[in-house]
């Protein structure tokens, strides 16, 4: 029979640096008596978790094997109806393409309470490389894209972001490129700065930058890879235009 004082906390494990997750997910998986997490967790976390605690990977790799989403789903539900502290610890936030609020659905409908804690997204991690997502009087707002829909597409509002003053930032888009790069040409918007950064918060993080028209040869070239996000937008060169010397990244 299912205890009422059971709970589900879904908690974003922030871009990679295990500095960067909060006290309160640290708090909470102190005393986890279950964890599922994912593939983009950095696994020092688990060692906060107490000696018992089950942990479970139940992670999807780019192109490699993955833990079916009903697969996950039901092992929330048995894990939630014999335990009081069970963790869905995923990377950057739950709620930003995370799949964290069908999860807290499935939660929900089994009448276990849910706690959800947000992280760090990934694309908050660009600021370590001199990119900051706004900037007076050079961007307006930002624009969340995916770049893998559930039927293989990219986001319909690309073609929109485009013709804004805004940020665009996108997330699981490096099958896209291509796409990403003819859209903003067909715009007349082919010259606009863009940039790809790979594992930006961790010690062998590594960005590129070019001409939105050019991000296809800049990442076969710098042979970049998944995890990473996109960025495009003035922002992208604001380091170089206000600076007169090279400036290196500092990871602390």
């Amino acid at each position: 029979m299912l205890n009422i004082q059971n709970k589900l906390y879904i908690i974003g494990s922030g871009p990679g640096d295990v500095e960067l997750i909060t006290i309160k997910a640290y708090k909470i998986l102190a005393k986890a008596d279950v964890v599922l997490f994912d593939n983009l967790v950095n696994r020092d976390l688990l060692a906060i978790v107490p000696e018992n605690c089950t942990k479970i990977y139940v992670g999807k790799k780019p192109f490699g094997k993955y833990v079916p989403q009903s697969d996950i789903n039901e092992l929330i539900v048995y894990y939630c109806k014999r335990y009081s502290h069970v963790v869905r610890l995923k990377g950057g936030d739950p709620y930003i393409y995370g799949r964290g609020f069908e999860e807290w659905a499935v939660a929900q409908r089994l009448g276990v309470q849910v706690v959800y804690v947000p992280g760090i997204t990934s694309m908050q991690g660009i600021g370590m490389w001199d990119i900051p997502l706004t900037h007076r009087g050079t961007s307006e707002g930002v624009w969340i894209l995916t770049g893998m829909k559930s039927d293989g597409s990219i986001a319909s509002d690309l073609s929109l972001a485009v013709q804004s003053n805004s940020t665009v930032v996108i997330y699981m888009g490096m099958r896209k490129l291509s796409t990403i790069a003819r859209t903003y040409v067909m715009q007349g918007k082919g010259d606009t700065p863009a940039a790809i950064v790979q594992d930006a918060t961790k010690p062998n993080g590594r960005k590129v930058t070019c001409a939105v028209r050019d991000l296809v040869k800049c990442s076969r070239e710098a042979d970049m890879a998944n995890p990473a996000i996109i960025v495009i937008g003035e922002v992208v060169a604001l380091s170089e235009a206000m600076t007169s010397f090279p400036v290196k990244r500092h990871v602390i």
